[in-house]
C-alpha cells in the first residue's frame, strides 16, 4: 500500500476526467478477466502471434516459439479461447487459432483517452 497522501477530491475538480464516465462495475469486472487472461507472459505472446498472423494460425506453428510443453501451450490456448479472446477450428489432428476482434477492440476501449480528454 502506497505511503503518500492524496489530497482529497476537490468540489470542481482540478483535472479533466480520463473517462466521460467511470466504468460500471459490471464492466469493470469483464475488463479485469480479459486482462487477467492476458496477465501472462505466454498467453501474451500466443495472442500477439495469433493477432499478427494474416487470418488463422496452427497450433503447430505456435508451440515452437516456446521452451514449455504442447499440454502448456494448449492450457494457456484454452484460457484464452475461454475470455473470447481468440476462436479456434478443429481440422484433422490440427487445431488453428484467430483473434475475436470484437474482443480486442473492446479491451482496447479499456483504455483508450476519449479524444476531448487528450491532451
Amino acid at each position: 500500500m502506497s505511503k503518500q497522501k492524496t489530497a482529497p477530491p476537490s468540489a470542481g475538480g482540478c483535472c479533466t476526467p480520463i473517462s466521460e464516465a467511470a466504468l460500471d462495475p459490471a464492466r469493470a469486472a469483464e475488463g479485469a478477466a480479459l486482462f487477467k487472461a492476458l496477465a501472462d507472459p505466454i498467453r501474451l505472446r500466443l495472442l500477439s502471434i495469433i493477432a499478427a498472423s494474416d487470418g488463422e494460425t496452427c497450433v503447430c506453428d505456435l508451440t515452437p516459439h516456446f521452451e514449455v510443453s504442447g499440454p502448456t501451450i494448449s492450457h494457456h490456448l484454452k484460457i484464452l479461447r475461454e475470455a473470447a479472446l481468440v476462436d479456434c477450428e478443429r481440422r484433422g489432428t490440427w487445431v488453428y487459432y484467430w483473434p475475436v476482434p470484437e474482443t480486442l477492440h473492446h479491451i482496447a476501449s479499456l483504455v483508450t483517452i476519449p479524444a476531448k480528454a487528450a491532451r
